[in-house]
């Protein structure tokens, strides 16, 4: 195959069919037996050119050549063939001296006896002359090499030998012959590194490994000549060997077991490899391993002196005294050498402090409270010293002490103002303490004299104005009343810095830290007092508070000073400032007025009065103007109820003289509302007649200009009518002869109704004896026994309608009749408004 034409630079050249191979000259051959079918055989030869980035392919189509079958069709009725002659891998020695060219090895076609062959071949360095580094010999098959070939360059070469005749036929499949290149010991070793550097800490133990020093041969793999020996050739400074090499690995362990930084603090290893197992007559190369000794704390501080003597003033603070320095053979700067100070003895009041200069590594002495002359006139310290890095014993030495140094410090004395003591003086008073009380004394003495004479005190302003001090004697008193919730006073506590001035004037200044403590000032009062309880009797909750904080607060205690009132109502606990009031029994209706003490933690009584209005209500709205007069107990009436009575009176007895003054004799006709009994206004439109009703209680009405009433027959003396009239009121209708509750005027057949509204009490107090005779009659049975079908009375089982019972013997317990109507229902509401005018 033309390969050029297609791609002139082709660097990689490949086949989709592995059973065929091209090579660089365009040559393509088999690597395997191919059996051909009927159809094509067909592979791709793919030519890429990396640099340029071109791609180009090439296919490929094999047939049966017609011609050859012919020509050789003997062959085919063959059975047996010769086997065929494979020569063993060539060798060329590296670096041959020749003499060149070189004769390698000889091939022959067994075909050559038939047919006139010629040789040629291809692969890396053929060529078909002997400019080549390797040719063949056309007519014998001879293969040359020209020239000394280098192993590590080539260590191999693969040829393709080909054999035809004159006209271009071939024989026989190209024979693939290698050319092995044996390797010489031409390469010497040579290290990986220049230098090689490692580090080991001193009074390391013997055997520790140090690093490893590695080196590599260009030579043949797994031969003698890259079989590599190490050692070690001298060692800088020459002492004693402190390192070992292993022959084998190159691996540096510690020999001797007393590597000192301080004396030694690096070695220099002169190391050589050698190939051919190391023998003399082996290649071989030196090379430098540097091992630096790294710094333990084997070596102790120490004091350059061991006494130091040094002077101050007292009263100074913050001042530096002395400096100390040591001696440290470690490295400098690690913290094997760093120095840290302390004072071991002599500062139980921590009046000095010693720190370390890091860049001198000395210790720095300094005054952090006054000294006091009067109190001592020298001190003395004792100073250690150690190291940041814990302290290592070097092998073969002995434990060394603690170095220590002493310090003498002569105090200088000055003349110096008072002083406090102590300094900050606290001091507890109790609240709502009178004016002037005294809470304590606070004095200074003079250092000098060790007394408290001639010194006067005073409070500079802007300070607390609630405390003052007496000038002479120190003695602290209040100038106000204490009190936690006024003004400054509510923060409990007051810091007040005091000055003391001697004869000379000079001062000194001390703090007092005034606490109010909380006291019991506050009486416990219930926050709410008014209540009102329904039928339902449910508890009240009374909660008390008090102003005074913790101890004089909570817990309460609850009591009712009033006997009476004591028998009637009950305290039940419900947490610490909280109870639950309700009655004892069947405690009667009305208004209570219950005097209630509320005892603190501290002690103090606070007198509650608690009103509660028990009322025969469903819900308290019923009865926020509702007054009911209860006999005994405390029980009492308002100014304005009383009023009330008395006008309720008059009114009613004006009320009976109108009656007896014009209503004649003649039937009682009294107009009602339908329902009246029972206060429900049933109006409505009524589209058919209802079912008739016989009853010998109930009679026409006779005598009436509205249609559709009807009278309840009531007793032998009395009558009443419930008449459907415009004003939808409560009328009483006069008989002759009988009690009336109002009066109608009877003229000409014709009934006048009166306008009278009258209130519930009235209509209770005509209809109750009546309608408890009926009652008693509903009660026995035809044998005049009682019987089970009357009205009995019921425990309470829930909250009722506002309307009340709708039971013909219902007794209404509200001061007017038709309140009712201000509180129905939204059905009902919607139901009174289609039936009333507006």
């Amino acid at each position: 195959v033309d390969l050029k034409e297609c791609l002139q630079s082709a660097e990689f050249i490949s086949s989709s069919d592995a059973n065929f191979k091209i090579l660089e000259d365009g040559s393509v051959y088999t690597t395997s037996a191919v059996s051909l079918s009927a159809e094509k055989k067909t592979f791709t030869i793919l030519l890429k050119d990396i640099q340029e980035q071109l791609e180009e392919k090439i296919h490929v189509s094999l047939v049966e050549d017609e011609k050859k079958k012919s020509r050789h069709a003997r062959d085919t009725v063959l059975k047996r063939t010769k086997r065929r002659w494979g020569p063993i891998p060539s060798v060329m020695i590296e670096n041959s001296l020749g003499p060149f060219p070189l004769q390698i090895q000889q091939v022959q076609s067994d075909t050559a006896q038939n047919y006139t062959i010629y040789y040629s071949a291809s692969g890396p360095g053929i060529d078909q002359d002997p400019k080549g580094l390797f040719y063949i010999e056309r007519e014998t098959g001879n293969i040359f090499a020209t020239r000394a070939v280098d192993r590590e360059q080539y260590p191999s070469f693969q040829i393709i030998c080909f054999a035809t005749t004159p006209d271009g036929y071939s024989p026989e499949v190209p024979l693939v012959h290698t050319i092995r290149i044996e390797d010489d010991n031409d390469n010497a070793p040579y290290f990986t590194q220049d230098a090689f550097e490692f580090s080991v800490p001193e009074n390391s133990k013997p055997g520790i490994v140090v690093g490893k020093v590695t080196a590599e041969d260009r030579d043949e793999p797994y031969t003698l000549h890259t079989t590599l020996k190490y050692r070690i050739v001298s060692q800088n400074p020459p002492v004693t060997p402190a390192f070992s090499l292993h022959g084998d690995t190159g691996v540096i362990a510690v020999l001797s077991p007393q590597l000192d930084r301080e004396l030694v603090p690096s070695y220099t290893l002169l190391v050589e490899v050698r190939d051919m197992a190391g023998q003399p007559f082996g290649l071989c190369t030196t090379g430098t391993a540097v091992i630096k000794i790294e710094d333990t704390n084997d070596n102790a501080p120490s004091f350059k002196q061991l006494q130091y003597e040094t002077r101050v003033e007292e009263n100074r603070v913050n001042v530096e005294i002395l400096r100390v320095s040591v001696v440290d053979l470690d490295e400098p700067g690690s913290p094997g050498s760093g120095a840290v100070y302390e004072i071991i003895r002599g500062n139980d009041d921590r009046s000095f402090e010693i720190t370390t200069d890091k860049s001198t590594n000395e210790g720095v002495l300094c005054v952090v409270k006054g000294l006091d002359y009067e109190s001592a006139k020298q001190r003395i310290l004792v100073i250690a010293v150690n190291n940041e890095a814990p302290y290592m014993l070097a092998p073969h030495s002995q434990q060394l002490s603690q170095s220590t140094s002493s310090v003498t410090v002569h105090v200088q004395d000055l003349d110096e103002g008072p002083v406090f003591k102590p300094c900050q003086l606290r001091l507890d008073v109790k609240e709502c303490e009178e004016i002037g009380t005294s809470i304590g004394r606070y004095l200074a003495e003079d250092p000098e004299t060790g007394n408290s004479e001639g010194i006067s005190y005073r409070i500079p302003p802007g300070q607390c104005n609630w405390i003052s001090i007496g000038e002479r004697t120190g003695e602290v008193r209040t100038i106000k009343v204490l009190d936690r919730d006024v003004g400054e006073m509510r923060r409990g506590q007051c810091n007040i810095t005091v000055l003391a001035v001697d004869r000379n004037g000079k001062t000194g200044t001390g703090t007092i830290q005034v606490f109010i403590q909380p006291g019991n000032k506050n009486f416990p009062r219930i926050t709410k007092t008014d209540y009102i309880m329904c039928r339902d009797r449910k508890p009240i909750c009374l909660t008390a508070q008090d102003g005074d904080e913790s101890p004089y607060s909570t817990p309460f205690v609850y009591r009712i000073t009033d006997r009476s009132l004591a028998s009637m109502w009950k305290i039940t606990r419900h947490n610490d400032n909280s109870v639950y009031l309700s009655p004892k029994g069947d405690t009667p209706f009305g208004i209570y007025s219950i005097p209630i003490s509320v005892i603190d933690n501290g002690g103090r009584v606070g007198e509650n009065q608690v009103t509660v209005n028990l009322c025969d209500c469903v819900t308290p709205t019923e009865c926020n103007t509702q007054t009911r007069v209860l006999p005994g107990g405390n029980v009492t009436l308002g100014v304005w109820a009383i009023l009330a009575m008395i006008l309720g009176s008059l009114l009613l007895l004006l009320i009976l003289i109108t009656i007896c003054g014009c209503c004649g004799s003649g039937v009682m006709h009294r107009h009602v509302t339908d329902d009246c009994a029972n206060h429900n206004l049933i109006i409505s439109n009524t589209e058919a007649p209802g079912e008739e009703v016989m009853d010998h209680n109930i009679i026409p009405l006779q005598n009436t200009t509205d249609q559709g009433g009807y009278g309840i027959k009531t007793g032998d003396q009395q009558t009443f009518e419930m008449v459907k009239g415009r004003g939808h009121t409560l009328e009483s209708v006069k008989g002759g002869g009988h009690q009336t509750l109002g009066s109608v005027k009877e003229g000409g057949g014709q009934a006048m109704m009166d306008t009278c509204r009258y209130s519930y009490s009235e209509w209770h107090n005509f209809t109750h004896p009546r309608l408890g005779e009926k009652v008693h009659l509903c009660r026995q049975d035809e044998e005049q026994k009682h019987s089970e079908d009357y009205l009995l009375s019921y425990n309470y089982e829930g909250k009722g309608s506002l309307a009340g019972s709708v039971g013909c013997c219902s007794d209404q317990h509200e001061e007017e009749a038709l309140d009712f109507l201000d509180q129905l229902e939204p059905k009902f509401r919607t139901l009174a408004e289609a039936c009333v005018k507006r």
